[in-house]
């Protein structure tokens, strides 16, 4: 039988264990393993919800950090092994099965939690005992007269047992004592010690305040000052430390000696030193990641007077093809090339190259000519993707789009040059991508019109910011009203009144094609229904209704359509839905089922725009269409008179073929009489234009047909 696969508190437990195993030895504690073990499955269980919480609580991991040193883990060596078994084991033992590449970011993270909060646990225990070890100085220095034996054996308890390093010296320098942890730390010998001066522990990274605040505190003119210093061991080697000097008066307040205490820090800085590094750089290229980027991109745009950015923003063409026919091992060896290729085209001075997520990278060069440097810096990068690449011995072409922006330093923040390079670099690629373009105000103002459109229609819909106006189709043959075509239009609280043509693409890209076409249709079916009733004595109307491809292959289509009808009591024959004609070539059955469905119930499906899809003609006879609305592309020559005698043969073979096939037709844009007259000549059975109305509100459609009628 198949054993029963762990369970979330087994792989904790194992985690657990590691985890002891490697921390018991460099801990100072009377437990024993499996009890010490016992004591970290508490810390391993908040690790791993933290890990696996929705969002990061940097809290938890300081919490875990914290509790180390609670735990008598106080020595660096003990830090260090566990946040090795964190990174090597947390996300494989508790990551359960969530996004691998975000888990490991996360166990990181909180790596670096972790050290924050046992360095703060750790400091906060050393300046205890370090104010403890103050007081015995101090009680030591009081007592001299009356208790000078016990006293000085105090002190050397505490002097000798402490765990961070003390030294004293006189007033000028001369080193008097020093214990054996500073000796430890320092690796010498307490006769080399003994011998040496303070003046002559400098170090090249020390603070420009370090030794103007030893001087004050020599003079009596400071009790004590704390920094952050580095020393030269004996070996050449730096240890760093944080340092405490405090002055000692004599019984009198003379000042005496100066005490030093010394807490090593070199593994927590060498710690946090790595953990930076991993923080700004990307696992899988080594390349500077979004974090150091926009550090340095923002560093760039806050220069002084004078200077100038340039910047190249690259994202790979067809990528996710690759990632799908080759697989994801196959991607990141292709990322890594990309990676190394890039990294050797921004190699001067002021240039870098990042990978900001995914296959889109970026390229920054800053000085004061910029404007020849990014020109050129683009271009490298293209001629560096033009070798193929070979993954598992296949030659790969890579191709990629990139956006450039230039311009002066201190005019735009980080974000605002980034989403003008993503602007301009989805330019490129809709260009046909292999290319780099410059970045355009305009066209990124347009970009960024669009792109409110697109966030503000869903809430657009909710308000009832948008509205139908109503255009009438004409009967060439008597011209009467026989109807009207539905026009949506958006009432923006900005931007005023907008055509379907700044907003429909919007809402078929986004799918909110779907319940606007609905809401349209519905509002469209009503106001068909209220004509029949207030004026009857008009004669039938009938209300055309455009259908996007996204509603065409909506599954509700023809239910949504069948439940409107019956809501408001309109006949299906009074209803006229219009599909373009580029919608339908290529149309397979069942793409075209629907649209049968809805024919048969009695509606007509018109065949919009018709001419300008390149569709074959023998095609029509397959299409369950009943009316041809011919393009306004094919009748413009006839608004003047005569009229291009070929465009007239074109009309009138289209005519003849539709009513071969039982087919009406209907054209649009009509904006003269001579081009109605025309049209009527040539067979055309209804029509539309500027030259009967322009689309507006139902009441003006009622007063058109009623002049019809008396007419």
């Amino acid at each position: 039988m198949t054993a029963e696969p762990d369970g979330p508190e087994d792989r904790l437990r194992r985690f657990a264990t590691i985890w002891s195993r490697a921390v018991f030895p460099v801990t100072s504690t009377s437990l024993t393993r499996p009890e010490f073990e016992d004591q970290l499955m508490p810390l391993a269980r908040r690790l791993s919800r933290a890990l696996l919480a929705r969002t990061f609580e940097a809290a938890e991991g300081q919490a875990v950090g914290a509790a180390l040193i609670e735990a008598h883990c106080t020595d660096p060596e003990a830090l260090s092994r566990t946040l090795d078994c964190v990174d090597a084991y947390l996300v494989l033992y508790c990551g359960e099965d969530g996004p691998q590449e975000a888990l490991r970011t996360r166990s990181a993270r909180l790596q670096h939690a972790m050290a924050a909060g046992f360095a703060q646990a750790l400091r906060e225990r050393t300046l205890a005992e370090q104010e403890a070890i103050s007081r015995a100085a101090m009680s030591a220095r009081s007592l001299v007269a009356e208790a000078l034996h016990a006293s000085e054996a105090r002190f050397r308890a505490v002097f000798e047992g402490a765990a961070i390093g003390i030294g004293i010296a006189d007033l000028e320098g001369n080193i008097l004592q020093v214990n054996g942890a500073l000796l430890r730390m320092f690796g010498g010998s307490e006769q080399s010690m003994r011998g040496r001066r303070v003046q002559e522990w400098t170090h090249p990274d020390d603070a420009p305040q370090v030794w103007p605040l030893y001087e004050e505190l020599v003079r009596g003119e400071r009790e004590h000052y704390h920094v952050e210093k580095a020393f030269y061991r004996p070996d050449g080697t730096a240890l760093w430390t944080n340092l405490t000097v405090s002055l000692l008066r004599d019984a009198d307040g003379r000042p005496q000696y100066q005490l030093a205490l010394m807490e090593d820090t070199t593994e927590r800085r060498l710690l946090n030193l790595r953990l930076r590094y991993e923080a700004t750089h990307d696992a899988l290229t080594g390349l500077p990641n979004r974090t150091l980027f926009f550090e340095r991109l923002e560093k760039a745009l806050s220069a002084g007077e004078g200077q100038r950015f340039g910047l190249c923003y690259l994202d790979l063409d067809g990528f996710k093809t690759i990632n799908d026919s080759l697989g994801h091992a196959a991607g990141d060896r292709l990322l890594v090339e990309v990676a190394d290729r890039l990294q050797s085209c921004a190699t001067a001075p002021g240039e870098m190259v990042a990978r900001l997520g995914g296959d889109e990278f970026v390229a920054l060069t800053t000085g004061t000519d910029t404007e020849r440097e990014v020109d050129e810096l683009a271009g490298r990068i293209m001629n560096a993707l033009v070798t193929p690449i070979s993954i598992d011995g296949r030659d790969l072409t890579v191709r990629g789009s990139i956006g450039v922006v230039e311009g002066p330093a201190g005019e735009r923040g980080p974000a605002e040059v980034l989403r003008s390079a993503d602007i301009t670099m989805y330019r490129a690629k809709s260009a046909g991508g292999n290319r780099f373009e410059l970045a355009d105000p305009e066209a990124d103002a347009r970009a960024i019109t669009r792109h409110g459109l697109t966030t503000a229609l869903p809430a657009a819909l909710d308000r009832g910011e948008f509205f139908i106006e109503y255009q009438p189709l004409v009967h060439l043959g008597d011209g009467s009203v026989r109807g009207a075509e539905a026009l949506v239009r958006w009432l923006h609280p900005q931007h005023g009144v907008l055509g379907p043509d700044r907003f429909i693409p919007l809402a078929e890209h986004t799918g909110l094609i779907v319940p606007l076409g609905r809401w349209v249709l519905e509002q469209s079916v009503r106001q068909a229904r209220l004509w029949q009733e207030r004026h009857a004595d008009a004669g039938p109307l009938r209300i055309n209704v455009n259908l996007s491809p996204c509603q065409l292959t909506h599954p509700g289509l023809v239910q949504d359509t069948v439940d409107i009808l019956e809501r408001s009591g309109l006949a299906a024959d009074a209803l006229c839905l219009e599909v373009t004609e580029s919608a339908l070539i290529g149309a397979d059955d069942d793409l075209l089922k629907p649209l049968r469905r809805l024919a048969e119930m009695g509606v007509d499906i018109a065949l919009d725009d018709f001419g300008t899809g390149y569709s074959n003609l023998a095609n029509l006879r397959r299409l369950p269409v009943s009316i041809l609305k011919l393009d306004r592309s094919f009748t413009q020559s006839m608004q003047q008179f005569p009229a291009d005698p070929v465009d007239l043969k074109i009309v009138e073979g289209i005519v003849t073929l539709a009513h071969s096939l039982n087919l009406a037709v209907t054209v649009e844009g009509v904006e003269t009489g001579a081009q109605a007259e025309q049209l009527r000549i040539l067979g055309c059975d209804t029509a539309q234009g500027w030259y009967y109305a322009r689309p507006g509100p139902p009441e003006r459609l009622h007063d058109l047909a009623l002049v019809d009628a008396v007419g």
